[in-house]
C-alpha cells in the first residue's frame, strides 16, 4: 500500500464476524481473568437495533494486492495483549518512558 503512486483507502480485516463481548472475553480468558468482574457494560454504547449485522470486508485488498488474512481473532488478540503486557512490563521496569498526550 505504501508503495501505490496514488494513496487510496484500503479495509485490513479478517472478514469474519464478532461481537465485542466475543473480543473482550477472548482477552480476558488469554490471562485467565473473567472478564465480567472488570468490565461494566453501559447500553448506552450499544449499536442501534436497526444495526442487526456489520463486518469489514477486504475485497479491495485483495484484488489490489492478493492479499488474505492469515490470523483469525484469538491468534489476533493474543498478538494484542502480548504486545500491551510487554508495553506495560518495559514502563514499570523503566525501559519505555510513559508518552504523555496534549489531553492529559
Amino acid at each position: 500500500m505504501m508503495q501505490l503512486d496514488e494513496p487510496d483507502d484500503f479495509v485490513v480485516a479478517t472478514g469474519e464476524t464478532h461481537t465485542v463481548r466475543e473480543f473482550v472475553q477472548t482477552a480476558f480468558d488469554y490471562v485467565g481473568l473473567d472478564w465480567e468482574k472488570y468490565v461494566e457494560i453501559d447500553k448506552k454504547y450499544f449499536a442501534p437495533t436497526r444495526l442487526t449485522f456489520s463486518r469489514a470486508m477486504q475485497v479491495k485488498l485483495r484484488r489490489a494486492f492478493g492479499w488474505r488474512p492469515r490470523v483469525r481473532l484469538d491468534a489476533l488478540v493474543k498478538l494484542m495483549v502480548d504486545a500491551d503486557t510487554k508495553l506495560l512490563a518495559d514502563q514499570i521496569e523503566g525501559r519505555l518512558a510513559r508518552r504523555t498526550s496534549s489531553r492529559e
